[in-house]
């Protein structure tokens, strides 16, 4: 690193100097003030100081706000926090660790801490946490120093581990705030898993401005969480959003309801706009720290089909071939496979996102699909998002998932699975007016809740179960 790199000040510390009573936290264990958050933070990066400088460290925890600690606790002792999702066995995680070159493991499962790798070190929560004499101060942040690792939540293929900068984060938080009024005293509703980037990137948008992340308790729905925490904004995927629009619960509170996980249905942008919720579309991946693109407040019902404008530190492109570039200061730094790093860019310095879209004449993105789930059906291509979407405007549907299986005549045709709240019918006389027949899926079964493996469906899982579904048949 060179010695002008930028740095900026550490932003908690900012903040607890600031208002150091305000709230930095609210949830089930009560409030912490930015003051108390500070300290806890402080002592831990003093005890993971018996670590390598710039250590690996994964994360393996229930959300509360020993995580919060433990994250910000890393970034300020020079360590990179690699968040692994609680929902994979312990089994399933080793591979993970090897994958990004994590030297340390942080958690309380029994089983993992035994069958983890012998060369780990294991520190526990509660002796990282525990108060000392002493406490590491902070000096200001290198904007290039990495900081975290974050496992790709892509619906195809084995997660990445996309290593971020200090940086990535602070310029998209910079940017959403720039796009989303956020105030001291606003409450940001911690709905995502903090093992996804848009979990992460609440933390950074709150702490820049000393704003509040309400922790909901475990298993509490977005609705109940948003009522009893007083949460002012609030992340959702369509799911979440769906769940919500279904809970009789004040809403009245929300400054903004921020979408993202891919495509919202238009249904439920129509639905939550007729309740008065301040809905904003977004397009972002992991690989960009999180939003990209967004539509602003106020947004019209034709703008809030689109997946916004481009968001401050970022830039977007669409290639001839119609895939979506992206560049700036919240691309990430590479992809992890141990030691290595890989940072996949054309000579002009674009992501490539394997992504569809095009941008129209005000600047507002259209997301298309992916180019990796396009299939062939008789000699046509098949996009399955372009029949998402039209299963999406029919009535009473809330979310569909389009796979090939495969067809000894046509090569393969596309099957749904599609969420409702009443029984799933047969759609196929709906879809005629609007597709043409070879789109239109030759069955239709309801959705397995199983088969989302976080913010997005897992399209392989799906795909298996409709070759089975087929097979039975």
């Amino acid at each position: 690193m060179s010695d002008d790199t930028p740095y900026v000040p550490c932003p908690l510390r900012s903040a607890a100097l600031a208002a150091p009573e305000t709230a930095a936290l609210v949830g089930p264990r009560g409030a912490t003030s930015y003051r108390e958050l500070d300290r806890m933070v402080s002592a831990a990066a003093l005890h993971l100081g018996e670590l390598e400088p710039g250590s690996r460290v994964a994360l393996y925890l229930q959300r509360d706000e020993r995580y919060v600690a433990l994250v910000l606790a890393l970034i300020r002792a020079g360590h990179v926090a690699c968040p692994v999702s609680d929902r994979l066995p312990p089994q399933g995680v080793a591979p993970l660790l090897e994958r990004a070159a994590c030297s340390g493991l942080v958690s309380e499962d029994e089983e993992l801490l035994q069958t983890a790798g012998a060369d780990l070190r294991r520190p526990q929560p509660e002796t990282l946490l525990r108060k000392g004499g002493q406490h590491a101060e902070p000096t200001d942040i290198p904007l290039e120093r990495p900081a975290t690792i974050i496992f790709t939540s892509g619906s195809t293929g084995v997660p990445k581990a996309a290593l971020h900068t200090f940086g990535n984060h602070h310029h998209s938080a910079l940017g959403s705030n720039a796009n989303i009024d956020l105030r001291p005293g606003d409450r940001w509703l911690h709905s995502l898993p903090m093992y996804h980037v848009g979990g992460l990137s609440i933390l950074f948008r709150c702490l820049l401005v000393g704003a509040t992340v309400a922790l909901p308790r475990l298993g509490t729905t977005p609705a109940r969480a948003i009522a009893g925490l007083g949460a002012t904004h609030v992340s959702l995927v369509s799911t979440q959003l769906s769940r919500l629009l279904r809970e009789s619960a004040g809403l009245g509170g929300l400054k903004a309801v921020l979408m993202g996980g891919g495509p919202v249905p238009p249904s439920l942008v129509d639905e939550a706009l007729s309740r008065g919720l301040p809905v904003h579309t977004s397009y972002g991946l992991t690989e960009m720290a999180s939003q990209v693109t967004t539509t602003p407040p106020g947004a019209t019902p034709e703008e809030l089909r689109t997946a916004g404008r481009v968001l401050p530190n970022r830039e977007v492109s669409i290639s001839e071939e119609g895939e979506i570039l992206v560049r700036g200061a919240t691309l990430f730094a590479g992809y992890t496979e141990g030691e290595g790093l890989d940072l996949p860019l054309d000579a002009d310095g674009w992501f490539h996102t394997r992504d569809l879209g095009e941008l129209d004449e005000g600047g507002y993105l259209r997301v298309g699909g992916r180019m990796d789930n396009l299939f062939i059906s008789g000699g046509e291509n098949v996009q399955p998002e372009e029949i998402e979407e039209a299963l999406c405007h029919l009535e009473g549907i809330d979310e569909a998932v389009v796979v090939p299986v495969p067809d000894e005549e046509f090569g393969a045709r596309p099957v749904a699975f599609v969420r409702t709240d009443g029984g799933v019918r047969n759609l196929s006389k709906e879809l005629e007016p609007v597709l043409p027949r070879f789109k239109i899926p030759i069955s239709f079964h309801p959705w397995p809740e199983e088969a989302r493996g976080g913010m997005k469906a897992d399209r392989a899982a799906l795909g298996e179960l409709a070759r089975r579904l087929r097979n039975r048949g």
